[in-house]
């Protein structure tokens, strides 16, 4: 690999050589030479760097597992025998380090977090079995997961706010975030035992790790109480500390709702798909996944960065939390309605599970969406195999949704959800506001819509 620097001097300089690389100036073009082939590096970036002083020159090349170098401009790389890298390769390389150093930032917050968790626990005099079950029960449940809904507080905050969070800020916003994914856990935990499920994110499911069993139904509650100890220990003295509880209990009590619709229309052991419509699947996805996965991490942020109700709304002057509802539901709905699709569809490679939804009776958009379009004929063969846990009931069910044209009626359904919540975000008021002054803007509803469109896992 050469690189050439275009644009310097064309007087003579020193020849400098080193094991790994050779460095020529003019009369020959600078450039940077291997000497030998370099070793194969981990994933981090390491930076190889030369310096020339006359005139000054810094040529920093970020090695990655491709050996991929990104130059400055003014800075052409060449390959000997092999094509240049994609320019796009190396913006997606950036934004994959960036989203990692975020994920890190909030990550190291959870270790924080839990200590303070584990300390209260300690103080109550609990004896040390207990507190050992306690850690355990944390560091097995709560972290792990893509963390969308606690990271989406924090990125939520810096948006409405328009600028960096100070260090305080940001553990704030992160303590908020956090108490979401302790949300999530409770929910998850939970379920986990009510549908008999066996894996959660590549391992045993909590109730099925040995010597849980039931205790997991206390150790849910616990998870859920851990939201209420640190809303009080970080916000109790903050104006909007009450707002804050009541926006966790009344959020978690429509997941509950959605929860109990869900596990009565489909249980796994009875099926009656007479009982199913698209009209049941929207419920069930705005109750229980909506309200907590969307709008839930924005109402959070809203309230830590000041925005308060509008008592008395125009359709030139809305309620920002209303506005906020109208948008993120349907958004949830959307994300929802992917992730059923992406069950019968995507690849274990693609989404890193097996789709389970047909085997499981659940009552997703595909079978909703083939109920209503079905012929006599298809709708036998659904009824006799949906739910049953046979690999061959649920190839037959595959090939009615083949059928019907459950891909083509996805990609029509994506693009007009799209469309639709496109066209709502474009109605939210444009808020001038100082440096530093909280104000709903587009940008919070529109980082959401672009983080799920087109996903493929």
């Amino acid at each position: 690999m050469i690189v050439r620097v275009h644009g310097y001097r064309t007087e003579t300089y020193k020849r400098i050589s080193s094991p790994l690389f050779t460095i020529s100036t003019p009369p020959r073009p600078f450039c940077l030479t291997p000497t030998r082939r370099l070793p194969v590096l981990s994933h981090h970036h390491r930076l190889l760097t030369a310096r020339l002083f006359h005139p000054p020159l810094t040529i920093a090349i970020a090695i990655t597992d491709a050996m991929t170098a990104v130059a400055k401009p003014d800075v052409s790389v060449e390959s000997a025998g092999a094509p240049a890298p994609h320019p796009g390769l190396a913006l997606k390389q950036a934004k994959d380090a960036k989203k990692a150093a975020a994920r890190q930032k909030f990550e190291d917050a959870f270790n924080v977090i839990r200590e303070e968790l584990v300390d209260t626990f300690r103080e109550q005099g609990m004896p040390k079995e207990a507190i050992e079950w306690y850690k355990r029960n944390l560091a097995y449940n709560v972290p792990g997961g893509k963390l969308n809904r606690g990271m989406s507080v924090v990125d939520s905050v810096e948006i409405l706010k328009g600028r960096t969070l100070s260090e305080d800020e940001y553990f704030k916003a992160a303590v908020l975030g956090w108490c979401v994914e302790f949300l999530q856990a409770y929910f998850l935990v939970t379920d986990d035992l009510m549908d008999s499920s066996v894996t959660r994110r590549g391992q045993p499911c909590w109730y099925r790790v040995e010597s849980v069993g039931n205790i997991a139904i206390n150790d849910g509650m616990m998870l859920e109480s851990c939201m209420f100890a640190l809303i009080r220990k970080h916000f109790r003295r903050e104006p909007y500390y009450v707002h804050l509880l009541e926006l966790y209990h009344d959020i978690t009590y429509k997941t509950e709702m959605g929860q109990l619709v869900d596990l009565i229309t489909a249980p796994e052991d009875k099926v009656d798909l007479s009982k199913f419509s698209l009209e049941h699947h929207a419920t069930i996805v705005k109750y229980k996944t909506a309200f907590y996965s969307f709008y839930l991490p924005v109402a959070l942020a809203m309230r830590m960065s000041g925005i308060v109700e509008n008592p008395n709304p125009t359709p030139e002057n809305p309620d920002p939390y209303q506005l906020a509802n109208d948008i993120l539901l349907p958004l949830g709905e959307y994300f929802q309605v992917q992730d059923d699709y992406l069950d019968f569809a995507g690849t274990p490679e693609q989404i890193g599970k097996i789709g389970t939804d047909i085997i499981d009776n659940k009552c997703s958009w595909c079978i909703n969406t083939a109920l209503a379009v079905a012929t006599p004929a298809q709708r036998a063969v659904l009824d006799a195999n949906y739910g049953r846990k046979d690999a061959a009931c649920e190839a037959r069910v595959k090939e009615v949704f083949e059928e019907v044209d459950i891909r083509g009626r996805y990609a029509k359904y994506e693009q007009a959800a799209y469309e639709r919540i496109n066209a709502m975000i474009a109605k939210v008021p444009q808020v001038t506001a100082s440096a530093g002054e909280a104000a709903l803007r587009p940008e919070v509803f529109k980082s959401f819509l672009d983080k799920i469109y087109k996903r493929q896992k």
